[in-house]
């Protein structure tokens, strides 16, 4: 895969293997590692002031985009997403 940037849009499988198109709102790199915050294409497109469900990846060494699978890094990678949202 190539490299993922902010605004992309790309299409994901869920929980029971359905399809769905989520967009990238953000990008960061801790310790070397990548990660991307995305959320549902659908939902961002909605004319509503409902808050949004954002999910945190972590791109692999080739690309791909795979779950965080421990708490302190959610926990990290969590925390660097909310200080680069206050920026904006």
């Amino acid at each position: 895969m190539d490299k993922i940037e902010v605004g992309e849009v790309f299409t994901i499988s869920d929980e029971t293997d359905e399809d769905q198109e989520v967009e990238v709102l953000a990008r960061v790199t801790l310790e070397n590692r990548d990660y991307v915050a995305v959320s549902f294409l659908e939902d961002l497109q909605e004319d509503s002031e409902s808050d949004i469900d954002i999910f945190f990846l972590k791109i692999d060494d080739d690309g791909e985009l795979s779950a965080i699978e421990s708490d302190e890094e959610f926990d990290n990678v969590s925390e660097a997403f909310d200080q680069i949202l206050e920026e904006d």
